[in-house]
């Protein structure tokens, strides 16, 4: 037994008992799912066992319970599509009821495994009809009741009386025989011959067959002379258009394909060719209750929508495709074709049913089983679009996530070397010798006095606001933040980004830096503002990833010892440069002043400078190209690009504020 029985069974339970007394007559029946998975096969036993169990706790009967069951499910696989297919089964109940063992084994290709009941009729009359049911199952008698009187009720609008005249039992097979009584009036139709008057048969005598029995054989044919005018319909065409017969077929279709205009001649010469023909009108629908079928038509025109289908007032339109032959013996041509039903939806809209379509090729399969497909591919698709969702939601946080991962990586080694690192480059390949860099070493003048002071989160705080005001500084001079420890600041241009004008920029930085430190107070109070000491040195350097856990990009060489010696014999709030550093600035629009020659640990004895400013009348060219590398933007004051660099306002961290 499938889990669509299941899962409606008990749906209906929970809906009629209630959630509480649903787990009771679960626990009872010794189920133990809580859900049934509607493509999966589940015991037999299960609905026997949930029925006792609600006998025993409840006290109602057997067969009303069987008879809620059968009438639930028919509403309950509506959700799953299934009551198109219901709703074009037959043009009316003996036509549904006939076609029943059709409709379980169409259900085969959903469900490979289904044991389906048999059902037969006869014993037809114009009040009602015998229904044979077999099955191997035992005890659906009134399950089946219930549902055939929901899907009269539903897709009919009868009523009908069930009652059963007997019933057998053998160990494999149940065999009821059943008397529905209702208004069969649609078999007295049956009786009579369809349309005797509407088709003009031009006799001849090589043709042994009634022209009655061929129109039959080909419900969907149309017969017209050379002057386009429709003699002769099929059977199943008459049914939706019954007044066809003595109008012109290029008036009342229009040809899809091939692109001709509808003519004799160009039907001649084109025979061969499949012809697509599609009604110029609406279909008007006859015999429907229209309140009925607005309501079924804006549900089919919601569902059509959301699935992209066919355009509704296209769904109202008949097409045919088929053959076209030339009837010598009649001088006449014959159109034989068959409806084009992309979905149950445009069969239902344009008037057809199942039983209007011919047995003896595959329209009724190809149709059903496209339809059973389609409600499969949806569920395939609806549950793929979910993981799809899913897996959409779960790619972009890990873009997220990776966003940040490479923003901290570029924040701890260059993205240029970060990159090569990541297509697999060995460490040593990575190492670069830069024969030009410049470096920048700055501290806090009397840190340790500081701290002595204020608490350990006022410290942290401090260098916090301190140094996220360095951190902008140095991204705008395109310099290159080394590393931090305590207080002393390290920064460089010209690696790993090599740049001629490396000096310049190193300068450009250390001037804001004093000019920010102003607006940077001492949370200790013995100062109005912090005081730094700042030195720089130019030369060659090697530079590369070393480590393994927490690798840093990092400088090596003798400039490092010498811009660090710059500014430890450096003075507060000043700058301090080498020769070098000197040489390379000269051509720019830099005030320098000679401190004269001291003593460097190390290095013996060296000639140094003090950077105090900007020279406002200086080489303007080296101030363009700077600009031109760092791309900055127009200063605060709005006035133009040969501003000076200390006219922009340094970002003060908010925690500075809290520190007093």
């Amino acid at each position: 037994m499938y889990g669509l029985l299941l899962e409606s069974f008990l749906e209906v339970v929970q809906d009629k008992y209630g959630e509480e007394m649903a787990e009771k007559i679960r626990r009872q029946a010794n189920v133990p799912q809580h859900t049934f998975v509607t493509h999966k096969v589940y015991s037999e036993t299960l609905i026997p066992r949930m029925v006792s169990a609600i006998v025993d706790l409840t006290g109602d009967k057997v067969e009303e319970i069987m008879d809620l069951m059968g009438s639930s499910f028919v509403t309950f696989v509506t959700r799953y599509g299934y009551d198109k297919l219901l709703r074009v089964l037959g043009r009316n109940f003996r036509d549904f009821l006939n076609g029943l063992d059709n409709l379980h084994e169409y259900l085969r290709f959903s469900y490979p495994k289904l044991k389906p009941p048999s059902f037969f009729v006869d014993n037809e009359t114009a009040d009602g009809l015998t229904l044979h049911y077999r099955s191997k199952r035992k005890g659906f008698i009134h399950y089946v009741k219930g549902q055939i009187r929901m899907v009269a009720k539903i897709f009919y609008n009868m009523n009908v009386d069930v009652q059963v005249i007997s019933e057998s039992r053998t160990e494999a097979m149940t065999h009821v025989i059943m008397k529905l009584y209702f208004d069969n009036s649609a078999y007295d139709d049956v009786l009579k011959d369809d349309h005797p008057s509407t088709n003009e048969f031009i006799p001849s005598t090589q043709l042994n067959v009634s022209s009655q029995m061929f129109f039959s054989a080909f419900p969907f044919h149309m017969v017209f002379t050379r002057a386009l005018v429709i003699s002769s319909t099929g059977t199943g065409l008459q049914a939706i258009l019954p007044d066809l017969c003595g109008k012109q077929v290029d008036i009342e279709f229009a040809l899809s394909r091939p692109l001709l205009e509808l003519s004799w001649s160009n039907i001649m010469s084109h025979t061969n060719n499949i012809f697509e023909l599609t009604t110029t009108d609406p279909i008007i629908l006859r015999g429907r209750d229209e309140s009925t079928f607005e309501e079924d038509f804006d549900s089919v025109s919601r569902t059509t929508s959301m699935s992209g289908g066919f355009e509704l007032e296209a769904q109202k339109h008949l097409k045919l495709k088929g053959q076209m032959m030339y009837m010598k013996e009649w001088n006449a041509m014959m159109f034989l074709g068959t409806p084009v039903m992309p979905n149950l939806d445009t069969m239902f809209n344009t008037g057809l049913y199942i039983n209007d379509l011919s047995m003896h090729d595959s329209s009724r399969d190809l149709v059903l089983a496209g339809t059973q497909q389609s409600v499969e591919l949806k569920l395939a698709l609806d549950q793929e679009q979910q993981k799809s969702k899913k897996l959409e939601d779960s790619m972009r946080k890990l873009d997220i996530e990776m966003r940040k991962t490479d923003l901290l990586l570029y924040q701890m080694i260059p993205k240029a070397i970060a990159d090569r690192l990541r297509r697999g480059e060995k460490s040593l390949n990575i190492c670069e010798t830069f024969e030009s860099v410049t470096i920048l070493f700055s501290d806090v003048v009397g840190f340790t006095s500081i701290c002595s002071l204020i608490t350990p989160m006022q410290v942290v705080a401090m260098l916090n606001s301190m140094y996220t005001v360095f951190d902008r500084l140095s991204e705008r001079h395109n310099v290159y933040k080394v590393e931090t420890i305590g207080d002393a600041y390290m920064v460089v241009s010209g690696a790993p980004s090599r740049s001629k004008l490396h000096a310049h920029h190193i300068c450009e930085l250390a001037i804001d830096m004093l000019h920010s430190m102003k607006k940077i107070p001492d949370p200790s109070n013995r100062e109005d503002h912090l005081r730094i000491r700042i030195g720089t040195h130019s030369g060659m350097v090697v530079a590369g990833v070393v480590g393994l856990k927490m690798p840093r990009y990092c400088l090596f060489g003798d400039t490092v010892n010498t811009a660090s010696r710059m500014e430890s014999n450096g003075e507060e709030m000043k700058i301090h440069i080498s020769q070098t550093t000197k040489e390379l600035i000269e051509n720019g629009s830099y005030m320098v002043e000679q401190r004269g020659t001291i003593s460097v640990k190390g290095k013996g004895e060296m000639k140094t400078y003090w950077l105090t400013g900007k020279d406002p009348s200086g080489n303007t060219d080296f101030e363009t190209a700077m600009k031109k590398e760092n791309n900055i933007l127009v200063p605060k004051s709005g006035k133009d690009d040969s501003i000076s660099l200390l006219d922009y306002e340094p970002v003060i961290d908010k925690d500075l504020k809290k520190i007093s």
